[in-house]
């Protein structure tokens, strides 16, 4: 009888247990991926860097294949003859292999050039991604981020979700989870960032302030003009991923 009590009561405690911890795990892979895409990002410049060749990064269109064999993984390209600087190869080193995006994770849009509020609003091609583009057709949402051999490269936004699959960039709103990874081009600094409510959008756009925060920011919480002046105080935790005072 002891047993059957116990066996009982474990079984109560993990039908309680269990629906939340899946849950936060299933969270923590949005975060998780977005913190390795900002890595890859960052490893993709530095190679550039070092062996003073141009690497691009982009993510595979919806007829192409990643390495992994799925449609979902980076795909990473360098130029090794300087006289064709516009002849790409998949590049096959181990740092560019395994998973960035984990199950259920995936990029919905990329966007080139630096964030504003009239861009966020109108999502049009920028003019780095017709440039990006000028050479060889790519999706609208997908445009390659070059790297030169400086390490320079256009201003990009990757928009990391765990939306279904068949959700596109037009339905995205504030319901829907997602984190942006964002790289400042000329330096190669990269934070993640989650997208700004319209209440947020009107007030950056009233008081002319840039939307370029420049450090990680994942706070739910809605902004306010004195948390906008606060920000650069702010620190991220390293748990969760949050911000606090």
């Amino acid at each position: 009888m002891e047993l059957i009590l116990v066996l009982g009561l474990l079984a109560v405690i993990s039908s309680l247990v269990l629906p939340t911890l899946i849950r936060d795990l299933e969270g923590s892979r949005l975060l998780v991926s977005s913190r390795q895409m900002r890595s890859l990002l960052e490893l993709t410049r530095a190679k550039a860097q070092f062996e003073g060749k141009r690497y691009r990064l982009r993510i595979p269109g919806s007829d192409e294949l990643d390495r992994m064999g799925t449609d979902r993984q980076p795909i990473v390209e360098r130029t090794d003859d300087p006289l064709n600087p516009e002849e790409w190869t998949l590049v096959e080193e181990p740092w560019t292999l395994g998973e960035v995006f984990l199950e259920g994770v995936w990029c919905i849009q990329t966007r080139l050039g630096r964030p504003t509020v009239a861009k966020l609003r109108d999502p049009g091609p920028s003019m780095a991604e017709h440039v990006a583009n000028m050479r060889e057709e790519f999706d609208d949402n997908y445009p390659p981020v070059i790297f030169e051999p400086d390490g320079t490269a256009p201003w990009a936004t990757f928009v990391v979700t765990r939306a279904p699959r068949d959700t596109t960039v037009e339905g995205l709103d504030d319901t829907i989870e997602r984190i942006e990874v964002i790289m400042q081009g000329n330096t190669g600094m990269v934070w993640l960032q989650r997208p700004l409510y319209e209440e947020e959008l009107n007030l950056f756009e009233e008081n002319g302030w840039p939307i370029v925060l420049r450090k990680d920011f994942l706070d739910k919480r809605m902004l306010t003009e004195d948390d906008v002046l606060e920000l650069p105080e702010l620190e991220v935790s390293p748990q969760d991923g949050t911000v606090g005072p």
